[in-house]
């Protein structure tokens, strides 16, 4: 017996997967905003202090996406592969949306802080430069075509952006800028338990949403690579009228 070709379409096999993520990812930040809600006021910053539950997190997925972008970079220029391209690409996505996201709430708090929204505080002014290697990365990608050099030199930018990681985290340090500390033991304002839960809770809520996002896009530049090759099998077996008058 044959399969019947009009019969309901196959179960996506990866669907329950993708659901559960997203179903943990909006628990965990309803759970977030839940315990934000409960945290006492800070005292010098006041309200504007929670932005630190969502700046310090995003500043963390950036990194995430950062390190994708190189691994599959990396693994691009030893042997291309549509995988490693395709994480490459997810990955420079996921650190420009967060890197974005950083450099939009970092201001907010330095307008409270320093009392002007941007200093070129050298922490500030690194994170700036990674973003923008990736926006290059991305716009490579976008408009530059599919040809193997491109995707080569694309990987390029992808692995050159992670060198500047470990500038950005080192930065206050090395040249005594203006940006807090947070989390280490000589930080502050987090003193309260409920301070400290929720910024934990924002970090496992942000980290599934990264992986998410990841993951997804992954996926559907593997199909769209997957359609693309079909498409030009099509073309050569004479099988795509589109060409014809």
């Amino acid at each position: 017996m044959t399969a019947n070709a009009s019969g309901p379409p196959a179960k996506e096999p990866y669907a329950p997967l993708f659901l559960g993520l997203v179903g943990l990812s909006t628990a965990l930040f309803l759970w977030t905003l839940q315990v934000i809600l409960r945290c006492p006021i800070e005292k010098r910053m006041g309200i504007v202090q929670t932005i630190v539950y969502f700046n310090v997190p995003c500043a963390y997925c950036m990194y995430l996406g950062a390190f994708a972008c190189f691994c599959g970079s990396i693994a691009y220029i030893i042997r291309p592969t549509d995988l490693s391209d395709a994480v490459g690409r997810a990955g420079a996505e996921v650190a420009v949306l967060f890197g974005a996201t950083v450099l939009t709430s970092g201001p907010l708090w330095a307008a409270k802080a320093w009392g002007v929204y941007w200093t070129w505080d050298p922490r500030l002014t690194t994170s700036l430069l990674s973003v923008l290697i990736y926006v290059s990365y991305l716009v490579l990608r976008a408009f530059g075509g599919d040809g193997e050099g491109e995707k080569r030199f694309a990987a390029a930018l992808g692995v050159f952006g992670a060198f500047n990681l470990p500038i950005i985290h080192y930065s206050v340090q090395k040249w005594s800028g203006q940006h807090p500390t947070v989390i280490t033991s000589k930080g502050g304002g987090l003193q309260h338990p409920d301070m400290k839960l929720a910024l934990g809770l924002s970090f496992a809520a942000f980290t599934v949403f990264a992986i998410t996002l990841l993951w997804t896009r992954v996926r559907l530049e593997l199909a769209k690579s997957r359609l693309s090759r079909a498409e030009e099998d099509a073309l050569d077996l004479g099988l795509d009228d589109r060409m014809e008058a």
